[in-house]
């Protein structure tokens, strides 16, 4: 019996396997680490459970913290119901068991806070913390968001602006950590906002080396806003009152702020079920036992613990055929990760006497292939119909700030050069909101369209997810410049001079 209690202790403990595993399904796109290319497929419509940043380039999912100050951005064009209803959905049915088993932001504290070091006790200060994350909930996430939306019609993801540690470790750090010369581009727009952020993100870290889950327990809305459902939620931790005298093994021996089990400080890991001396608490979802305590439950059955062990089977074998078919589609079969050759459209005729056309593509020197894409205006844009004119092509979103500041700028040079110049403002074909809606009464004097469901203008000119991107051709067509990040009113005008010399 000793042996066999030992060798359950050196085994991997059932729930760090499923926050691996969690971790990997919520970044299924591997490919996305080498290419530098998020994925842009429609599974990025649905927002994971955890903490996973949108911009890491292994992620097939919307954060829902990030949809939900995008909805409140946009309060005034959209309702946003998908976001509160998702995380409604998540709160009343998981509960804050997201982040014990599922949150991968969750995993990585706990493997920093392996690290042997002194580690800091909880106690009435770091209780009294804990409500800190429900301030930077109400300011960070719904006030500034909320405010800013409304007053500029411009989204302002306060909190993955200036805090989320998950954004910079995952989405920036992830992007930079492309091998050359894949990331070339994002080195450019490194500013003051990332060093900021980089250190917001190196303090978390280390506080979390020397306190059990700092961010989890401190500062993560997510997890707040889960914590609110945990006396009700489907699955959790939950006590048995007939076995259960009140010793309090249970919360002194948790790492968390927790006052009781299945408290808003309880993200139901199961290690309370070690620390209990009567086998008092069990991992349930409804009447259903998913981990049960070593001399099993009060209302087990004869054979309940067989099945238990059958039932732990199934489950096993089903995760396991869904990570190897997620791991194939989000690599390999999904059409928005193929590298497939567009079908072009015949390039217009050039006259006899011309010079030999560039070779097609998206570099620099390069002849960007045809495409024609429908407009909200009712009008086609078709890039072969443009020669003789300067061509810029801008990708937006309207969740991009950035996006959103410099669409202005393309409009006066749009005027300023009017006859000479054909300006093109290509929206991701991922849209939630209604762009044409938040166009309608700006005036701007450009051509505007949403990116097909193939994503074409978005393939042709090698977009990696990351708005705004703007590409430049000269009169016959040839790429002049193809690069990603904000541009101001004297960048547009000397890339024009640039192009009209070319």
């Amino acid at each position: 019996m000793a042996d066999s209690k030992a060798s359950r202790r050196r085994r991997p403990a059932s729930r760090r396997l499923i926050q691996l595993y969690a971790a990997l399904l919520h970044n299924a796109h591997l490919k996305g680490f080498l290419s530098g290319q998020i994925y842009q497929g429609r599974a990025k419509y649905a927002c994971v459970p955890g903490l996973n940043c949108y911009s890491c380039p292994a992620a097939v999912g919307a954060c829902p913290l990030g949809a939900l100050q995008n909805a409140l951005a946009s309060a005034g064009h959209g309702a946003g119901w998908y976001a509160a209803g998702i995380l409604l959905l998540f709160g009343v049915v998981l509960g804050r068991t997201v982040c014990g088993w599922l949150c991968p932001m969750g995993l990585i504290q706990e493997l920093l806070h392996a690290i042997p070091t002194p580690k800091l006790r909880k106690s009435r200060f770091t209780r009294a913390l804990t409500w800190l994350k429900y301030a930077v909930l109400a300011v960070f996430v719904i006030a500034l968001p909320l405010g800013y939306g409304l007053r500029h019609g411009l989204p302002l993801p306060a909190f993955c602006k200036y805090i989320c540690p998950a954004g910079t470790l995952e989405g920036a750090v992830g992007l930079l950590a492309v091998p050359m010369p894949a990331n070339t581009g994002y080195f450019g727009m490194l500013g003051v906002l990332f060093t900021r952020k980089f250190v917001v993100m190196a303090a978390v870290g280390l506080a979390c080396v020397f306190c059990c889950r700092a961010f989890c327990r401190f500062l993560c809305p997510l997890g707040a806003i889960y914590g609110l459902f945990n006396r009700f939620s489907v699955v959790g931790v939950k006590v048995d009152p007939g076995r259960c005298d009140g010793c309090g093994a249970c919360v002194r021996g948790c790492a968390m702020d927790v006052r009781r089990v299945g408290g808003r400080e309880c993200i139901s890991c199961g290690q309370c079920m070690e620390s209990c001396p009567h086998g008092a608490i069990s991992l349930r979802a409804g009447k259903i036992t998913l981990l049960a305590p070593e001399r099993g439950c009060a209302d087990d059955g004869p054979d309940a613990a067989q099945k238990r062990k059958k039932r732990g089977r199934v489950l096993r074998g089903a995760a396991l055929a869904v990570l190897c078919l997620a791991l194939l589609w989000f690599n390999a079969l999904d059409p928005a990760v193929r590298d497939e050759p567009m079908p072009f459209s015949a390039p217009a005729e050039e006259p006899a006497d011309a010079e030999p056309a560039a070779p097609e593509g998206r570099e620099a020197g390069e002849r960007l292939p045809d495409f024609a894409l429908p407009c909200y205006d009712g009008t086609t844009f078709r890039l072969a119909d443009q020669r003789g004119k300067i061509v810029f092509i801008n990708l937006w979103a309207t969740s991009c700030a950035p996006c959103k500041r410099e669409l202005p700028y393309f409009s006066d040079l749009c005027k300023a050069h009017a006859g000479d110049i054909a300006v093109l403002v290509v929206h991701s074909s991922m849209v939630l909101d209604d762009p044409a809606a938040y166009l309608a009464d700006k005036g701007y004097a450009m051509a505007f369209a949403t990116d097909d469901a193939e994503d074409t203008v978005a393939r042709l000119v090698g977009s990696t997810g990351t708005f705004p991107q703007t590409v430049v051709l000269n009169r016959r067509g040839e790429v002049v410049s193809n690069r990603v990040g904000s541009v101001t009113p004297e960048t547009l005008e000397a890339l024009f001079a640039e192009a009209d010399g070319g």
